[in-house]
């Protein structure tokens, strides 16, 4: 018998039942999925220090538990004295099982240690079923040592669902522990 996460298997056994008599969908089929979660992070002083970008792929893999790639700009811009095909960013993909464990890690280890924590907005939904959480510190995960870090900075977590119905997607990230705000 293989692993399966907790949350995995809480959404094959109670999520998809809950989301289906809120909405009242009549197939197991229409119930939405989470198919993939995007953590990324810009670093624009990376224009004049290479190490920064380094540093924040090394801070990505840790948190992540998958290895990081640098992101490359796409165009010239001369304001900020950057060149096409120079790092900017690190950003990682997870889908599978190492998926459903970095937010299970997230909504229980990491959301937690945010200073005034009263819930994730409701306001980062795209409009196609999407939703995307911005973190202020890297230093909420527990992977990150605090000593080792040059600066703090902050990052970007997209979930991406199966639907394009934003009240379906935060249903499904609601039953799958993420803590909205009360209104």
């Amino acid at each position: 018998m293989s692993y399966i996460p907790r949350l995995k298997k809480d959404y094959k056994e109670s999520a998809t039942k809950a989301i289906m008599e809120a909405h009242s969908l009549s197939n197991i089929m229409e119930v939405p999925k989470l198919q993939k979660i995007v953590i990324s992070k810009g670093v624009g002083s990376a224009v004049a220090d290479k190490k920064l970008i380094e540093h924040a792929v090394e801070e990505l893999t840790s948190i992540s538990g998958q290895k990081a790639i640098a992101t490359k700009s796409k165009k010239d811009v001369a304001s900020f004295k950057l060149r096409k095909g120079m790092p900017i960013g690190a950003k990682v993909t997870l889908r599978g099982n190492i998926m459903y464990e970095f937010l299970d890690r997230l909504i229980t280890a990491a959301l937690p240690r945010v200073r005034e924590f009263q819930g994730v907005k409701n306001s980062g939904f795209d409009g196609r079923g999407n939703y995307t959480l911005g973190i202020t510190e890297q230093i909420i995960f527990p992977e990150i040592d605090i000593d080792k870090i040059n600066n703090i900075s902050g990052m970007d977590i997209t979930f991406v669902t199966s639907t394009n119905d934003d009240s379906l997607a935060k249903s499904l990230l609601k039953e799958l522990g993420l803590p909205f705000k009360k209104n």
